[in-house]
């Protein structure tokens, strides 16, 4: 029996949900990357990169391309990226919108202090 989408979906943003997988995908939307290129960006231990890097492939988020003895990564589609994207779009919305909700109370605190 197939799981439902919705259970598919929640599986999938798991993947998503760390820091590390994020900023890899984030590189890789860019360009291909080797690992060695990753590191410096990540900024995390190579055995930790690795772990990481073993989930997304596993997700089939990224790929690899061997070329000697360097490993390069890409991604399996520009959707990933455009998903990135779009994640971006939602959370400038989110703070801009907390930004002036905390504009309106640093005014109002401001409006109900006694005059000296």
């Amino acid at each position: 029996m197939s799981r439902p989408l919705y259970q598919l979906k929640a599986e999938f943003f798991k993947t998503l949900g760390h820091p590390v997988r994020i900023r890899v995908l984030e590189l890789l939307s860019q360009r291909e990357h080797a690992v060695a290129e990753m590191l410096p960006e990540v900024g995390v231990e190579p055995a930790h990169l690795s772990q990481q890097l073993a989930v997304l492939r596993r997700a089939n988020l990224v790929v690899t391309r061997k070329e000697g003895s360097t490993v390069y990564y890409s991604l399996t589609s520009p959707h990933v990226a455009e998903l990135l994207k779009v994640a971006r779009t939602i959370l400038s919305g989110v703070l801009a919108s907390q930004a002036g909700l905390l504009a309106d109370l640093q005014t109002a605190a401001a409006e109900s202090k006694p005059s000296s």
